[in-house]
């Protein structure tokens, strides 16, 4: 585990680097042992490998070079050759747990510096290997550990010495002065994830929350998590070498040793007991609304049905009319969200099927919701109340108020008591980042209440 900070560079940071010498030290250290184990195949990890919402991308090709002349230091160059059969194992496996990885979508050849810092330092004690590089994605975090399972199984199967590096920065808010600022998450977020790291102890990387991370602004949480799904049923030694924040990010360097097979950490499996205990704990306390909005997913989604309407609803589902936004949510991380503003159907309970359905297979931002996933979703129903306009946004509350910011015909809405929405001006910026508005336009605004069935 280790950060990527270009000016750690001599020819980029022209001194600066020394203000992180401990970093420096343990970066050393870590390529050093690295080393000595011989690896024929490095996977490495990078967050500024082309990212796409659904899709794990992995370099094609016979290898790429790169420079760090965007930092000033065009002369300092990297060159590696991939391991193209890894690759194809790699993609292989991935296809047949129905993980949605490979070498389509390459944008960019060249090697990024999430990827060059790391083999700066690795390259100046190992020169013969091969490359596997990869990228995140959006999905959750358990998705992630699953593309590390596919890679220890590809390294076990080819029979590779392989050196699995997971690049990445912590929290990127952790003084005013540092380049995103302060969040009280910043040094939070560094904290906890070093103890983590520092104790191999994976499973807690998978219950951070997406919101909190968010707000953190971590860089390499999701290349940890894959290196930990390829440490999945594996007895490890690790090694805390360094941290440091001076520049406002975090850096943190831990090492890990092999040490055998250990199935009983099998982190995922766990986390996914967990996880569905929790879910049908809540289901069995959901009512009418949510027990509705779930209907009508699951009978779409396993059949293409429309729910019809049952008999044993609340009297005011039949007879009222209102906007409604169905929320779903599997492992903690948004899954699908649609709704509407005022009512478009003739009943508050036609109005949830039809956005349970829409949330689940027409949410532009995520594919739709798949059989197998049925039994790990949470769902909410949000019943819209009257939309008031207000002259301000002192006239909100966060907690309390939804808002909808007009201009001309864009439009866009956040419910209110959201987790990590912490502000009025946080909600309005959302919400005009929704719409397409840009955040110093200017915007009518409107406020609703909402009733949130669980």
């Amino acid at each position: 585990m280790v950060p990527h900070p270009p000016l750690i560079i001599p020819d980029v940071g022209k001194g600066e680097e020394r203000k992180i010498q401990r970093t420096i030290d343990a970066y050393q250290e870590a390529a050093r042992r690295a080393a000595a184990l011989m690896p024929e195949t490095i996977v490495l990890i990078s967050p500024h490998q082309i990212m796409y919402a659904d899709y794990f991308h992995i370099s094609p090709g016979k290898g790429a070079k790169g420079d760090f002349g965007q930092f000033g230091a065009g002369k300092v160059k990297i060159e590696a050759a991939y391991d193209t059969e890894f690759v194809h194992t790699l993609c292989r496996l991935a296809s047949l747990r129905g993980l949605p990885a490979g070498t389509e979508g390459e944008k960019k050849k060249q090697l990024d510096h999430g990827t060059m810092v790391p083999l700066y330092f690795i390259n100046q004690s190992l020169k013969n290997y091969r490359l596997v590089r990869v990228g995140l994605s959006g999905l959750p975090f358990t998705r992630h550990y699953e593309l590390g399972q596919c890679i220890k199984e590809a390294a076990g199967q080819l029979g590779r010495r392989t050196l699995l590096i997971a690049s990445g920065d912590l929290s990127h808010r952790l003084k005013e002065d540092g380049p995103y600022g302060y969040h009280k998450e910043g040094p939070a977020y560094d904290e906890r994830v070093m103890r983590v790291m520092g104790q191999a102890a994976f499973g807690e990387l998978l219950e951070f929350g997406e919101d909190f991370c968010e707000k953190a602004g971590e860089c390499g949480h999701r290349s940890f998590t894959i290196m930990a799904g390829a440490l999945d049923r594996t007895a490890v030694q690790a090694t805390s070498l360094s941290y440091e924040g001076p520049f406002g990010v975090g850096y943190g360097v831990c090492a890990y040793e092999i040490k055998g097979d250990d199935a009983s950490r099998s982190f995922k499996e766990q986390y996914e007991e967990r996880e569905r205990a929790r879910i049908m704990e809540r289901r069995a306390k959901e009512d009418a609304y949510v027990q509705l909005a779930r209907k009508a997913v699951e009978a779409y989604v396993r059949r293409r049905e429309v729910l019809e309407v049952p008999g044993d609803l609340p009297k005011e589902m039949y007879e009222e009319q209102a906007g409604a936004f169905v929320s779903i949510k599997e492992n903690g991380a948004l899954r699908g969200c649609i709704g509407t503003i005022q009512a478009t159907q003739a009943s508050i309970a036609e109005e949830i099927i039809g956005n349970a359905i829409s949330a689940s297979t027409r949410d532009y931002r995520f594919s739709p919701i798949e059989e197998d996933e049925l039994d790990k979703l949470t769902i909410s129903v949000d019943i819209l109340g009257e939309r008031e306009p207000i002259a301000s946004a002192d006239e909100l509350d966060v907690l309390r108020y939804g808002v909808i910011v007009t201009k001309g015909n864009k439009r866009g809405l956040l419910l209110p008591n959201l987790e990590g929405v912490d502000t009025v001006e946080e909600q309005i910026a959302i919400a005009k980042r929704k719409a397409g508005i840009g955040i110093a336009e200017k915007a009518a605004l409107e406020r609703f209440e909402v009733v949130r069935h669980y």
